[in-house]
């Protein structure tokens, strides 16, 4: 995948690409993909490399991290595969441990780990509801507890957080999802809110994103859910690196500059 297909560079000034030093614009930054074995994730991770950073891969499936690893060494990039799971706060410190142990520090944190588990209330699938908490909200904190500490040292670092527009609606079966990107969105402003008031140059930005096409819907246990889905008029989803562009519009402002949120639908989605 090229960065020219993606979009980003049209958010970009031409001096600030250093083309006479031939410079890539993240060169020399390490950054953190959680959920980069798929869709956004993977998306994000190969955005980032290409425009120069060192990004660490996160996520379960090793198996879809190596592939993914060899994507960014294919166009010259460097890559850290660890295994995690996102819901097991362990599992993260261990892996932002590897990663400012390997590289120094740890520049960007791009929680992107996710699960949409849409169900209809009375269903009561409790097991769907605390695992979209454990994915969606608590493994974005427990991101955030890992790389805040360094990144405080450091003086310097970018957290974004990978919510959705379902942040601040509700549709068919999204209620406890919605619940927990809201929480994602709030979370993020709180912790902006915070470091402002500090003065720490460490920026925080959350994605709101519409109709993506990735494999969040085949994980939706609920049948009813698609016979609701099927009466609505089909629209051009997004495509990950659509999403993946906004994350690279934010990353890339100039340090005095911090893009709090970014909501990104498709052209045709009317809700």
């Amino acid at each position: 995948m090229k960065l020219d297909n993606i979009g980003w560079l049209s958010y970009i000034k031409p001096e600030r690409l250093n083309q006479e030093h031939n410079m890539k614009p993240l060169e020399n930054q390490i950054a953190i993909v959680t959920g980069a074995s798929s869709g956004i994730g993977e998306a994000t991770a190969l955005a980032l490399a290409e425009a120069g950073a060192k990004v660490a891969l996160a996520a379960r499936r090793k198996d879809r991290l190596g592939n993914v690893k060899k994507k960014i060494d294919g166009v010259g990039g460097e890559a850290l595969l660890v295994q995690t799971d996102v819901s097991a706060r362990e599992q993260v410190e261990v892996m932002v441990g590897q990663t400012k142990k390997k590289w120094g520090r740890v520049d960007i944190l791009v929680n992107n780990a996710g699960v949409m588990l849409l169900s209809f209330m009375e269903k009561l699938k409790l097991d769907e509801w605390e695992r979209m908490i454990d994915v969606n909200l608590k493994g974005t904190l427990y991101g955030i507890a890992a790389v805040l500490p360094i990144m405080r040292e450091q003086k310097s670092g970018h957290i974004v957080n990978i919510s959705s527009d379902a942040d601040r609606k509700v549709f068919h079966g999204s209620a406890v999802y919605s619940a927990t990107k809201a929480a994602v969105t709030l979370l993020s402003e709180g912790l902006r809110f915070e470091l402002a008031l500090e003065k720490m140059p460490i920026r925080v930005t959350s994605i709101s994103a519409g109709a993506v096409t990735t494999e969040l819907a085949k994980h939706i246990t609920d049948k009813d859910i698609f016979e609701v889905f099927r009466t609505h008029p089909p629209i051009e989803f997004m495509k990950a690196a659509d999403v993946a562009a906004a994350v690279l519009f934010a990353v890339m402002q100039p340090p005095h500059v911090d893009i709090n949120n970014i909501l990104v639908r498709p052209t045709e989605q009317a809700t």
